[in-house]
């Protein structure tokens, strides 16, 4: 349901009216589960939402006599099975994922068919769309579209296709989510958010951080890091002698203040990740030297105490707003330093090797072209032209000069005589 196409009614809690068509739309949360329907006329939408008790009665019988578990018992299992394989971050945002899809959780997954999804998407587009929501202000109102939330449901629907717990039932069943699904989903188009920081630009943002989060920040970059990896790089993993950095230990924050939590002994991806330590990683190594505490294993921390994430935010986005660099967020330096191992390397193999991903798509997406490809591009092929219309603006007129290709044409045929 698109904002300019329906309007909702005064008086009629819960329903609006498409301008186009004059169909209705209704909706009705049941203890904390929304139903959505849609009717040719305002009599059913007003009657569907005075009736409904919690199960749409059109819905009843189906859901009653289904022999397929349900969206919740699903999601349920997979917490209990799937997620102690997961990082906290992930089990956090998955978790926030599925808050729009509990609309759905009542149903059975041989119920939840593409003309679900379509409902779904066509009521949440319509609530992200209105002045209200726009207008409750930053945090909320950011919303672009539901490429996220339909990405978790097939995750979902994944997982349970190749749990053995929903093997039997789960066998005949094809995912309900298709392509169209994310074109209803758009609400409005992305911000223009530039994630790969070029070489000028990080040297020029090093040079607004403060002495510890410049040297968190260069190491960041130089090992093509996530942050919270860097963050939790610790002594014991570092060989001086052989110049080997282990990347291992990853600092885990709350989701919510942002804080410490704990520091878990493996990377997102499981797999602890060597690094050369180059001449200036050894830099920052040895800056960092005078600060090492005894019985204290952390090589970036305040006084002992690891970093909290919301603080490393804080000196980032300063530095970041100061040196005026069009880039924000901490990820631009693992995003940077991808694209410049591609650059350089020549291909995604140097990719990898930098940023220990294990899958191409992901290489790819972090090192893809971006417009200072386009830019340095535009500029070769224009020089090119240039050259060329410069050769032959410069070149002979041969057809003036020349005269040894040119016909006579008296005494032919089709000449004439004098």
């Amino acid at each position: 349901m698109r904002k300019k196409e329906f309007r909702k009614l005064k008086g009629t809690p819960g329903i609006y009216v498409n301008q186009n068509t004059g169909s209705y739309y209704a909706e009705k949360r049941v203890k904390g589960t929304l139903f959505t329907k849609s009717f040719t006329t305002l009599f059913e939408a007003k009657k569907w939402r005075e009736n409904l008790d919690g199960v749409d009665v059109n819905d009843a019988s189906l859901i009653s006599n289904s022999s397929y578990s349900t969206l919740k018992t699903v999601w349920e299992s997979m917490q209990k099975t799937h997620f102690p394989l997961l990082a906290t971050s992930t089990k956090d945002i998955w978790r926030r994922r599925f808050k729009l899809l509990e609309d759905l959780q009542h149903l059975p997954m041989d119920q939840i068919t593409p003309t679900r999804i379509s409902e779904w998407v066509k009521h949440w587009v319509a609530y992200f769309s209105t002045d209200d929501y726009q207008g409750c202000g930053r945090g909320k109102a950011g919303r672009c579209n539901l490429n996220n939330e339909l990405n978790m449901f097939v995750t979902i629907f994944n997982w349970y296709k190749q749990s053995e717990e929903f093997e039997k039932e789960a066998m005949s069943l094809t995912n309900p989510v298709k392509t169209k699904h994310k074109k209803m989903g758009f609400i409005k188009p992305l911000p223009d958010k530039r994630k790969q920081i070029d070489l000028d630009s990080a040297f020029l943002f090093f040079d607004f951080l403060r002495p510890l989060y410049r040297d968190l920040a260069m190491m960041q970059f130089y090992t093509a890091g996530r942050v919270g990896e860097v963050a939790g790089i610790q002594w014991s993993n570092i060989d001086f002698k052989n110049k080997r950095l282990l990347i291992k230990d990853t600092c885990v924050w709350d989701t919510a203040n942002k804080m410490f939590v704990e520091l878990k002994g493996f990377p997102k991806n499981r797999e602890p990740r060597p690094v050369y330590i180059t001449d200036e990683i050894m830099e920052v190594l040895n800056r960092r030297l005078a600060f090492r505490l005894p019985h204290n294993d952390f090589v970036f921390h305040v006084d002992g105490e690891p970093l909290n994430y919301c603080t490393i935010q804080i000196n980032y986005r300063a530095a970041q707003r100061k040196s005026g660099v069009p880039y924000t967020g901490t990820h631009i330096l693992r995003h940077g330093m991808a694209k410049l191992a591609r650059k350089v390397g020549g291909g995604l193999d140097a990719v990898l090797a930098m940023t220990g991903h294990k899958d191409l798509k992901l290489a790819d997406h972090y090192s893809k072209s971006n417009e200072d490809d386009q830019k340095e591009f535009s500029e070769k092929i224009m020089k090119h032209i240039r050259e060329q219309k410069f050769k032959d603006n410069n070149a002979p007129d041969n057809a003036s000069n020349d005269l040894s290709n040119v016909l006579n044409l008296f005494g032919n045929k089709t000449g004439t005589s004098r």
